[in-house]
């Protein structure tokens, strides 16, 4: 079967916090013939990690790619990597992802009051600015 996952999916299989909704977890996505994973849900889940529990840019960068390297997991690669370059370079997953998901629409600049994403999307040959 090919599924779509929650975050909460995620949350429990990266976190094991609840051991049975972990066990369900690791069976859903290892059973799945493909496990689409959205970048919405990518998104939710770096700021549930990073909020809730504290995990620092390193360990979230690690286990999007563990997913992103999982021969079932299904997602917007470019838009995942885009995500993962922002993260790395000391930003926001979501910003890296929808600054990509901008240009792909059609979008000419990335705008937003977030001056340390502006900077660090600019560093990486973007256009961006701050909104004034």
């Amino acid at each position: 079967m090919k599924i779509a996952v929650d975050t909460n999916i995620l949350v429990r299989l990266l976190t094991n916090d609840d051991a049975a909704q972990g066990a369900i977890a690791a069976t859903l996505l290892r059973e799945a013939e493909a496990v689409v994973v959205t970048v919405p849900t990518l998104c939710e889940l770096v700021w549930v990690l990073s909020r809730g529990y504290k995990l620092p840019a390193a360990d979230l960068a690690r286990a999007i790619r563990g997913l992103l390297n999982s021969g079932n997991v299904v997602m917007d690669r470019p838009a995942v990597q885009a995500g993962l370059d922002l993260l790395d370079s000391g930003g926001d997953f979501a910003d890296g992802a929808m600054a990509h998901e901008g240009r792909q629409l059609g979008a000419e600049r990335f705008i937003s009051f977030d001056r340390k994403a502006v900077q660090l999307l600019l560093a990486a040959g973007h256009s961006a600015s701050v909104a004034a």
